[in-house]
């Protein structure tokens, strides 16, 4: 069969079975599969395919039927026009989470100071080397509960040559040490019940990473009941949310009196996604909360 031949089976396989963008997945595995750039296919495409190449597209194309992320067979996600390596160790990033990124960057870009920057629940370490790739002055500690996404972690680091990120197997604050301007974390938000609904393709990822307890706010209580520690002077947390939890987290901020000011941002589709809120001085006491 050609590569036309086996690309259009390919695409009318995964169109059987509802899986979305038939198309561009077809095309993308299987420039993946034959190592080469989709132009290629597209010039070459009456080219025949190896019987042992043929065999590999087939059996990546049912893995996505089955429901595994096209991510996980390729190894690869953009995250910060940046490249990462993904397996099911660990979350695939989303575009959604560059707005947390984003953030943080802009807040430490208006400090005069270098800021010490920690980041809970690295997972891939998506965010704490695109914070150490953007702003290189930083110094970053990334710190996971799994050793296996550490691993993967300190893959993309070496492989985005970020090399001022420290990894720190710990579960939250546990084994970290001193303070830091800014704490920032992406965590398992998820409710427990609900994870059972999600696509097939998010449930082939890791339970640890999505599973945030019966209420979606089990890590969100544990990262601010002792973020105060962990926080310099004035210093700034930066926390990613479910579209329907931005009530929730600012009621956990405001029960711990430790912050002054809160803000939200929302993502591309309107949905709140990041909550801000800066530790405050002393004598402060007014929690202001701003949504942008």
């Amino acid at each position: 069969m050609t590569i036309q031949e086996n690309l259009l089976w390919a695409i009318e396989q995964l169109q059987q079975k509802g899986i979305e963008e038939p198309k561009l997945k077809a095309r993308l595995l299987l420039s993946y599969c034959l190592g080469v750039e989709k132009e290629y296919i597209m010039v070459h495409d009456t080219r025949e395919m190896e019987g042992e190449k043929k065999e590999e597209y087939r059996k990546f194309i049912r893995k996505l039927e089955e429901g595994y992320p096209l991510q996980y067979i390729t190894h690869h996600q953009e995250f910060m026009k940046l490249d990462f390596y993904v397996e099911e160790n660990v979350l695939i990033p989303r575009a959604d989470t560059e707005i947390t990124v984003e953030e943080v960057i802009a807040y430490c870009k208006n400090k005069k100071e270098k800021l010490r920057i920690l980041d809970l629940c690295t997972g891939s370490g998506a965010i704490a080397i695109s914070l150490g790739k953007y702003l290189p002055d930083c110094e970053i500690v990334a710190v996971d509960i799994s050793i296996k996404a550490l691993e993967v972690a300190k893959k993309n680091a070496k492989q985005n040559k970020v090399n001022h990120v420290t990894f720190l197997q710990s579960d939250l604050y546990e084994k970290v040490e001193g303070t830091f301007g800014v704490i920032v974390s992406n965590p398992p938000y998820i409710k427990t019940e609900v994870i059972a609904t999600l696509e097939p393709q998010v449930q082939k990822e890791p339970m640890i990473a999505l599973d945030g307890g019966a209420d979606g706010l089990i890590f969100y209580r544990k990262i601010l009941e002792q973020a105060g520690k962990f926080l310099e002077k004035n210093g700034a947390i930066f926390l990613e949310i479910g579209y329907d939890q931005k009530e929730e987290v600012i009621r956990i901020i405001q029960e711990t009196g430790e912050y002054s000011e809160i803000q939200t941002k929302k993502d591309l589709s309107g949905n709140n996604r990041m909550i801000m809120a800066k530790k405050a001085r002393e004598g402060e006491n007014k929690c202001l909360f701003q949504e942008n």
